[in-house]
């Protein structure tokens, strides 16, 4: 990316959110109908394995290798450290995961807090101290640290 970033907001994610979800469910479906059609002690295994391990492993690496999921790709929207614009390290990936159910607990409200933070994060995003960025339009992002050479306060080059 590089230019003027604008935080994405409320509806944006939301979007994205139900992207990932759909993608999800459309990979995972046929295999845990295949689980679930004859029941066994392993099962229960599977069923965390799928449920829980395997989305949480595939969303901190997506974030950590490429800023992004499918659904944040399709707004041209990157996960970064909200001081200097770098990729988050696996442990604040992880760490904005585990934000997730935090912001989930008290009836969502951690989620719909992007709706009316200035710089559209949700407690999982606080907690992990992300944001969620992309190219122009709006108020322009500024990092704490210029992390970048030859690029101005606010500017990110991923060149």
């Amino acid at each position: 990316m590089s230019g003027q970033l604008e935080y994405v907001g409320f509806w944006p994610r939301v979007g994205a959110a139900l992207i990932d979800t759909l993608l999800l469910a459309l990979v995972l479906g046929p295999v845990l109908s295949l689980l679930y059609g004859s029941y066994s002690p392993s099962t229960r295994a599977a069923d965390l394995f799928f449920n829980v391990v395997l989305p949480c492993a595939v969303t901190v690496f997506l974030w950590v290798r490429f800023g992004l999921t499918p659904g944040k790709y399709a707004l041209s929207a990157r996960v970064v450290d909200a001081d200097t614009g770098q990729p988050l390290s696996t442990g604040r990936a992880f760490l904005r995961y585990v934000g997730y159910f935090v912001s989930a607990i008290p009836f969502c409200l951690g989620l719909v807090w992007v709706a009316f933070d200035r710089r559209k994060q949700g407690w999982h995003d606080k907690i992990a101290n992300s944001v969620v960025v992309r190219p122009a339009g709006g108020e322009p992002v500024r990092f704490k640290d210029a992390a970048f050479p030859g690029t101005r306060p606010g500017a990110v080059d991923r060149n």
